[in-house]
């Protein structure tokens, strides 16, 4: 059987690759092929696709703002900066910034995804 002609030659490898290590150690969880699922219906549909993160206690977040590195510390609870606990990342970056910012999107844990060419937050 010959492969495609649209299929590069390293897109071949990983697939083929990916295709071994499934057959060794089995294949995706059902957690994950739902969540794939719901993917792939929203982006049928149109709607944006939110990219979620999970931040893991220890997870350190590093951002640059005005010349000076904040470091903010993910607890069990919520985040730390400065000594100071803050129950979610925006209360965080305000005390970074100043002014209301989303959280996630001061660290660039959350971009805008791009569907059919306009972009969705």
């Amino acid at each position: 059987m010959t492969p495609p002609r649209a299929l590069s030659k390293d897109l071949l490898i990983r697939g083929i690759a990916y295709r071994l290590q499934e057959k060794a150690l089995g294949g995706l969880s059902n957690a994950t092929l739902r969540k794939l699922q719901t993917l792939a219906e929203q982006f049928r549909a149109g709607d944006a696709v939110e990219q979620s993160i999970s931040l893991k206690p220890g997870a350190r977040l590093i951002r640059e703002w005005r010349g000076a590195t904040h470091t903010v510390m993910v607890v069990e609870d919520g985040y730390t900066y400065r000594d100071e606990h803050y129950a979610s990342l925006s209360q965080a970056a305000k005390a970074i910034t100043g002014a209301h910012w989303s959280g996630p999107r001061f660290f660039g844990l959350k971009k805008p995804v791009r569907l059919n060419g306009k972009a969705h937050e």
